[in-house]
């Protein structure tokens, strides 16, 4: 039986987290310990060998003091009290006289001279010698005391770490679950995705590192992006075929009709074949344009220009065909400094004026400015064609699309939609406001460029 890959991913991150957050945490108390240790010891060492050394100063001067006391000599002296003292403190003593013999002693294995410190016994003027002071520590008294501190250090260092891990533990427990749980809706929408749903997404994480809710909305975005491309693929699949069924239908019937003997061959059979012929490679040139659009941004071949110059250029070259159509054609242009595609703006700037030419009745009129608007330039082109419904409005840049007014017009309704594209690659855009029966107005809106 195999483990979900959620679950599987899921617990390898919580375990490594929680070995992780044990490790820092077990090592951390470690280190504090071992440090403390170190340096207690050392102080603990040098109070016990102060200690030591300050009692067997206090026995080496009772034991002089009580030679000095009554009778001169060792003969009468009584170290009972300070050897019993020395005893409680874990140290055997004994007092030899300056010819060695032992005057008192507590110590064991008197044979045994291991551990045993000496001191000299003077007395009188000149510092007269009267005797040898032999002292051994042992293990009791304030030598235990010592061990018994150092074991407590040790249990209380072994707890603490004990305790940390189990902290640190639960500390992982819950931090793996706040990380692990929005990684785990990612990859389960991912998966989702993968198995062709296009409504998984990962939403709202609660609770979640920033980090984690910003891929989480970075994913979500560009799960609709790939469904929004995946629509529009769809629809211009579907707009094409549409587009195509007309012509093709037609050739199909007539060279069909032809083979067959059904009609005869005339050489106005021949003109309408052509024409179907001419519309089809006329609407293949356009879905070239489209591509060729929507891959500006990397094909785009950027300079300093003047929006004017371009525009005033175009205006020129449509002011023959505005004219033979029996339309008022006027500019009037700023200019507009931008960092663009020369040719790309042509493009655009045709697209526009021939939308306005294409559906401005004879005797009507259309117009192009060109201003500055704060940081950016606008280039109007205005119409007094029929307009465009606001309910149709939000589609004229969509591909193929023709609104119901452009029955009687030739193209294929993708000029505005590659203009848009366009537009687009350039970091600008085209808005459209219209008015049914009143006209239309495109603006191409861009940023200026700085002039040096």
């Amino acid at each position: 039986m195999t483990d979900k890959p959620g679950v599987r991913g899921q617990g390898t991150v919580g375990l490594r987290l929680a070995l992780t957050f044990i490790a820092v945490a077990v090592l951390a108390v470690a280190l504090v310990a071992v440090l403390a240790v170190l340096f207690t010891d050392r102080d603990i060492a040098v109070l016990v060998q102060q200690r030591r050394d300050d009692l067997t100063s206090a026995l080496a001067a009772d034991a002089v003091s009580t030679y000095n006391t009554g009778k001169p000599g060792w003969s009468d002296v009584d170290l009972a009290p300070a050897l019993k003292l020395a005893n409680s403190d874990g140290a055997q003593a004994a007092v030899l006289d300056a010819q060695g013999r032992v005057v008192v002693s507590t110590l064991t294995r008197a044979g045994d001279s291991s551990g045993i410190i000496s001191r000299e016994l003077t007395s009188g003027p000149g510092s007269q010698r009267i005797g040898t002071l032999l002292v051994r520590f042992t293990g009791q008294g304030l030598t235990a005391s010592v061990y018994n501190l150092r074991a407590s250090l040790v249990r209380a260092v072994i707890g603490a770490a004990g305790l940390a891990a189990v902290l640190a533990l639960l500390a992982a427990v819950l931090v793996s679950r706040r990380i692990t749980r929005p990684v785990t809706r990612l990859i389960e929408s991912v998966r989702a995705m993968g198995r062709g749903d296009e409504r998984a997404r990962v939403g709202q994480v609660a609770g979640a590192p920033a980090e984690l809710r910003e891929l989480a909305v970075a994913f979500d975005q560009m799960a609709d992006t790939l469904t929004a491309h995946e629509q529009l693929r769809r629809n211009l699949v579907a707009d094409v075929a549409h587009e195509l069924r007309t012509p093709v239908a037609v050739l199909q019937a007539n060279t069909e009709a032809l083979l067959d003997g059904l009609v005869a061959h005339t050489p106005e059979q021949t003109v309408s074949l052509h024409e179907e012929v001419l519309r089809l490679g006329r609407m293949v040139a356009d879905l070239q344009t489209l591509a060729s659009a929507e891959a500006a941004a990397l094909q785009l071949s950027r300079q300093p220009v003047d929006l004017a110059e371009i525009a005033a250029e175009e205006a020129e070259e449509w002011d023959a065909s505005f004219t033979a159509a029996g339309v008022g054609f006027t500019s009037r242009l700023e200019p507009a400094p931008v960092l663009a595609d020369p040719g790309r703006l042509h493009q655009v700037i045709t697209n526009l004026l021939s939308n306005a030419l294409k559906f401005t009745p004879p005797g009507g009129q259309v117009a192009m400015g060109l201003s500055r608007d704060g940081g950016q330039a606008r280039l109007e082109v205005s119409d007094t064609g029929p307009g465009i419904s606001p309910e149709d409005q939000m589609h004229v840049f969509d591909r193929l699309w023709r609104g119901p007014g452009a029955a009687q017009t030739a193209g294929s309704g993708i000029g505005l939609a590659v203009a848009a594209e366009l537009a687009r690659a350039h970091e600008g855009r085209i808005e459209v406001a219209s008015e049914l029966g009143r006209g239309s107005r495109f603006t191409l809106v861009m940023p200026l460029a700085a002039v040096g």
